[in-house]
């Protein structure tokens, strides 16, 4: 947990009293701007993530029955490279353990040998990105980077405002890897996701809801926090050229998970109209949540959320929590724990042992061998897992 203090725009220095999500050192090459403060002055960066398939055929889709799409044939190739690499990991490995001896020089020193270099190294050194100097763009400066713009606003870019360092109470304004981990899945499970309505709870900046809307018909991207939700639905906005190709829609609301009710004051921004409501109930299937795990007080709520909105559905529905678990030394223990993580599971194996006439929820970890199509570290800490929560009556 670092905090990011600007003494210099180019040298940033840490300090230890807020959190700093570490995506933003994996992406691409391509320039990061601070693009505005924000209403509680905090810097805001503007971040290019690319997919690592091409997706311009989205809205072009042969109408021919049985005919095979340039991106049904993307996707399979894209499982033949991810079974392609896992072959090529596993041969690595063999040499390494088998073929591959100690060797002396001729002065008797030792003689490290490296192993092969994979076609992910050299992938990962292609996305090492210069040193960030940020710039804030002022008012009528916009057209200063058109050319930038221009080039990154295509069918393989999303484009996310967001901040690099917050108080724990902001962290929604930050990208997270569980965010990604969910995305990879959406898109590498389209077809399951496709004309859906979709429910996020704890969307931030949106990324997610975004990387859904080019599948589903409907996703509400909810959080709370007026600021927040600014940021959220600028970054839908920043996205339309997605969106349009895959003709979804993101709504960004909010969502409170202390409050029993969905905020209808149409005198408060992102309220629910009646009518939303209304859909929201008769239509989702779908809800879903990234990296909202850390406090075990929300935990609950969001599961008393869960629990309330499941009940109100008209149909069965699916969740999909992804989290990073991580793991913190405590004084209390003295020793490295999970302590939110932990909370999590405990609660988790709750719902699904909840006895109610209504509903049954069945949970189930999601295997992470998928193919990944953006550019994070899959690290171990990551999970993802389904709920099922079948209507009974």
């Amino acid at each position: 947990m670092v905090d990011v203090t600007e003494e210099k725009m180019d040298k940033p220095t840490f300090k230890s009293d807020t959190v700093l999500s570490d995506v933003h050192l994996h992406c691409p090459n391509k320039r990061h701007l601070m693009v505005r403060l924000n209403a509680v002055g905090q810097p805001v960066f503007l971040s290019y993530f690319k997919l690592l398939w091409n997706t311009e055929d989205l809205a072009s889709e042969k109408h021919a029955r049985g005919a095979t799409t340039e991106r049904e044939h993307q996707y399979r190739s894209g499982d033949e490279q991810c079974d392609k690499d896992r072959n090529n990991l596993k041969k690595e490995r063999e040499l390494n353990s088998e073929g591959l001896e100690a060797l002396l020089d001729d002065d008797g020193d030792l003689e490290v040998v490296r192993r092969p270099r994979t076609a992910s190294d050299l992938e990962a050194e292609g996305l090492l990105r210069d040193r960030v100097y940020p710039v804030i763009l002022m008012k009528g400066e916009e057209d200063a980077f058109e050319d930038e713009e221009q080039e990154c606003t295509c069918s393989d870019v999303v484009k996310i405002e967001h901040t690099m360092a917050t108080p724990l109470e902001d962290v929604g304004k930050q990208v997270w890897r569980a965010a990604f981990l969910l995305a990879d899945y959406i898109l590498f499970k389209r077809d399951t996701f496709k004309c859906c309505l979709v429910l996020e709870l704890g969307g931030g900046t949106g990324i997610t809801s975004i990387i859904m809307g080019t599948v589903a018909k409907r996703v509400y991207c909810t959080d709370v926090g007026e600021d927040l939700l600014a940021m959220c639905e600028q970054n839908v906005a920043l996205n339309k050229h997605l969106l349009k190709l895959g003709r979804g829609e993101v709504k960004v609301k909010e969502l409170d998970w202390l409050k029993d009710e969905f905020c209808t004051d149409p005198e408060a921004p992102y309220s629910w109209s009646e009518e939303e409501i209304a859909d929201l109930h008769d239509h989702c299937t779908v809800i879903m949540a990234a990296d909202v795990f850390y406090d075990d007080d929300l935990t609950d709520a969001l599961f008393r959320t869960l629990y309330r909105i499941t009940h109100n559905l008209r149909k069965s529905c699916t969740i999909y929590l992804a989290l990073e678990k991580r793991l913190n030394f405590t004084l209390r223990h003295m020793d490295v724990t999970c302590e939110a993580y932990s909370h999590f599971r405990n609660t988790l194996n709750d719902l699904e042992n909840l006895q109610d006439r209504k509903m049954k929820y069945t949970v189930e970890p999601i295997k992470l061998d998928f193919c990944q199509f953006l550019v994070y570290e899959r690290i171990e800490q990551l999970e993802l897992w389904k709920i099922t929560a079948e209507q009974l009556t």
